[in-house]
Parts: C-alpha cells; structure tokens; sequence
C-alpha cells in the first residue's frame, strides 16, 4: 500500500512539472514560456506595436509611428513593465484556450473590414506557434486581442504623459483627464504599469498641483503601492 501511494505521488507531481508555463530545455534549464502580440496598422497610433510577456520577470512594449494625426514626425517608444500576477495568468490561460496558436486563427472572411494586421505567438521549450489574422472568431484570441489592445493603449498614455512632461507640462492635465475617463470606461488595464512614469510627474514641484493629484489618483484607483 506505501508503495502504491509513493507512486501516485510522483504522478501527480509529474502532472504538475509538465503542466507548469516552466519547460525543461535539453540542457536542464528552465526556460520560461513567452507570449508575444504584435500589430501593424498604419492608419492608426501607434502604427506598429510589439508585447513580450513572458510567464516570470518584466514584460516588454516597443511601438513607432507618428507622434500625433497631424504631424510628419516619427517617435517610438520602448518600456520594460511589470504586470500583475491576474493579467499575466490570463494571457497564459487565452493562450492555452486557443492552442498555443498552433492552427491559422484567421476567420478569413472577406467581406471584413481591415482592421490591422495582428499575430500571436506562444514559445517555450518544447512548443512554438505563431498565427497572423485579421479578426479571429476564437473565443480566447478575441479576448486575448482585446486584452493586449487595452494594454496597449495605457502604455501609449504612458508615452505620450512622458513627452509632455518633458516639453510640454500644461499639455498634461487633459491628458490624465482623458485616461481617467478611459479607465471608468473599461477601456484601460494596468495602470500601475506605467507608475515609473507617473510618479516623476506626481513628485514635480512645476507642475501644478491639479495635474499631479490626477496622476496620484490614477494610482490609487488602480491599487499601485
């Protein structure tokens, strides 16, 4: 009997190693599981962004395009982040959902409108998979798709706030205000993402003191520490 319950004990822990986003490589190493999104649209701000979340340590955002509609001038932008242990097992949970993104994810509709050229994928030791689409009719990748839009957007807030705050600081408050009312509307996620760059605005004596409360709220609302 000791026997047979030793044995279920070292199942089940197998169960747990090979169901881990943690993949052994042929050398022994732990690699982390890695999901990117990338999308190119260049009738849109930013016109192209690229998300690396990886299951363990900083996430990474890098986009370029124009600075604004009506300007000629470039800018990109690079950022390591942190997310939150719920956002980041979502990302890995849609990823397991829609198979690793194994299989083409285009609904291939032709009548759709184009709405930017988007691609998924998954990485770890053992699995790789990667799929462009237009719009996808998988449940998890539309949900997948809204998540790193949203997280997107708070980041390009966070580009924009950095810009004003080094060249144009009366520029700031409508800019807060905009995400304010973007974060009631469901339309933000992680904020606390962008804290390193809120809380230089927030400690700058020559901003006026509206402008920096906004900014304080912002953080509070979203539980930042």
């Amino acid at each position: 009997m000791p026997r047979i319950c030793q044995t279920l004990g070292l199942l089940v822990v197998a169960a747990i190693l090979f169901s881990s986003p943690w993949s052994h490589s042929q050398t022994g190493a732990q690699t982390p599981a890695v999901v990117t999104f990338t999308f190119d649209f260049p009738a849109s701000q930013p016109e192209r962004y690229a998300i690396r979340v990886p299951y363990a340590g900083a996430a990474h955002y890098q986009s370029a395009g124009r600075l604004s509609a009506d300007s000629d001038e470039t800018d990109s932008f690079d950022l390591d982040f942190n997310l939150t242990a719920d956002t980041r097992q979502k990302v890995f949970d849609l990823a397991a959902k829609a198979g690793y993104f194994e299989k083409d994810l285009d609904s291939h509709h032709k009548a759709l409108a184009f709405t930017g050229k988007k691609t998924l994928g998954y990485k770890d030791a053992q699995r790789r998979g990667e799929s462009t689409y237009n719009y996808s009719s998988n449940a998890a990748v539309q949900d997948l798709t809204t998540l790193m839009q949203s997280l997107s957007a708070t980041l390009e807030f966070g580009h924009r706030l950095q810009y004003d705050h080094h060249y144009q600081k009366l520029a700031l408050d409508e800019e807060l205000k905009r995400m304010q009312q973007m974060v009631r509307d469901n339309q933000l996620i992680e904020v606390t993402a962008i804290q390193p760059i809120l809380d230089p605005i927030i400690a700058d004596p020559t901003v006026i003191n509206v402008t920096r409360a906004r900014a304080q709220r912002l953080l509070d609302q979203a539980g930042a520490h």
